[in-house]
């Protein structure tokens, strides 16, 4: 007794239980077009299409989930959420079969009031190229601390995806096995633990925006994209009756529209505002990206409309938000309003500006 007293003080350890729960467990909720047990490959396995298992009681923020994962050859995204704290907002971490080999194989990105954002979150921390294997089993780990995550595959000893950093706020939640569309996937030996002592391999380089980015905006609630359609010069009527918060754009510049707001189909727009001094009248560039529409007011006039939607210019087009385009500003000596009325439909609801 005293022996084992001594060691645990000289050489302090935390055991942490894994937890495996089998599908057949009355913890796991589960629905679907399909939703089945079965064997697969040799594996007790769920076979789900159009559907999910949620695991409501995970309590999990930080620690590691694993499960196998078997995929088929189709246009499908399954994947898994976690930190869930409800079915609209949570952090999401999916696979894209049809795309095995190319850059965006895989995806993070957080959900806001049940808008996914790829558009906005892609390249290094959010999307891989790794090629996906077919016929046979696929083991997924993740490691997840505070803002960080990592996934690995096959027990591999580095990250396929190092996440950094997770966008929503470090609180414990569900987790849920997804797959929302109509190709089907595997799940098998899903187990999770929760605890801080993990580590994150990966290391952080320090984020550097780009000159003039402009980092926070005042955001309206939102309206209907139809009021300002026919709209060349803004009346005070259009913003008087909006709410408006303040949002930070993130280390890339971006800032995230759906945090303050989901969008229904009428229901699809914001301003977002920015006050610029100029101390003599002069021109001023200031170049852009959006999802996935927007109109850019100066003082009310218009001077710019366009659209980036999915899939809008060809078959290949992401609508990726970048600095994509640009507008120039005929300032006036003194207190300018730049407004921007920014509308969504799929894939995420952002906007980045930078002045030159």
């Amino acid at each position: 007794m005293y022996r084992l007293l001594i060691i645990m003080i000289l050489f302090p350890f935390t055991i942490v239980a894994q937890t495996t729960i089998p599908f057949d467990s009355p913890r796991w909720q589960i629905r679907g077009e399909e939703a089945v047990a079965e064997t697969h490959l040799g594996q007790p396995a769920l076979r789900l299409k159009l559907g999910n298992a949620l695991l409501p009681d995970a309590n999990f923020k930080n620690g590691i989930i694993e499960f196998d994962i078997a995929l088929s050859k189709a246009r499908y995204f399954p994947g898994i959420h976690f930190r869930m704290q409800d079915s609209s907002n949570f952090e999401e971490y999916y696979l894209r079969p049809h795309q095995s080999g190319n850059p965006d194989a895989m995806q993070y990105t957080p959900v806001y009031n049940q808008l996914g954002g790829f558009q906005l979150y892609y390249g290094p921390g959010y999307n891989n190229a790794v090629e996906l294997p077919f016929g046979r089993w696929l083991h997924i780990k993740m490691v997840v601390k505070e803002k960080e995550a990592e996934i690995y595959f096959d027990n591999g000893a580095e990250p396929v995806l190092y996440i950094h950093p997770l966008k929503r706020d470090i609180i414990s939640g569900a987790i849920e096995l997804t797959n929302p569309w109509s190709g089907v996937a595997w799940y098998s030996n899903f187990a999770y633990t929760s605890t801080d002592d993990v580590t994150i391999k990966s290391k952080r380089a320090a984020p550097v925006l780009a000159p003039g980015t402009i980092t926070s905006w005042e955001v309206s609630s939102v309206f209907s994209e139809k009021q300002i359609a026919e709209r060349t010069q803004l009346q005070a009527a259009d913003t008087t009756s909006l709410k408006w918060k303040t949002l930070w754009a993130d280390h890339n510049g971006i800032t995230d529209l759906a945090q303050l707001s989901g969008v229904t189909q009428e229901m699809n727009t914001v301003f977002v505002r920015k006050t610029i001094d100029a101390t003599a009248p002069r021109i001023r560039k200031m170049s852009f990206g959006f999802s996935d529409g927007a109109r850019v007011y100066l003082n009310g006039r218009l001077l710019y409309e366009g659209k980036d939607i999915f899939n809008s210019r060809d078959y290949r087009f992401l609508g990726t938000v970048g600095y994509w385009d640009a507008v120039y500003l005929p300032l006036q000596k003194g207190r300018n309003e730049v407004l921007i009325a920014v509308s969504e439909l799929f894939g995420g609801w952002g906007i980045k500006a930078k002045l030159e």
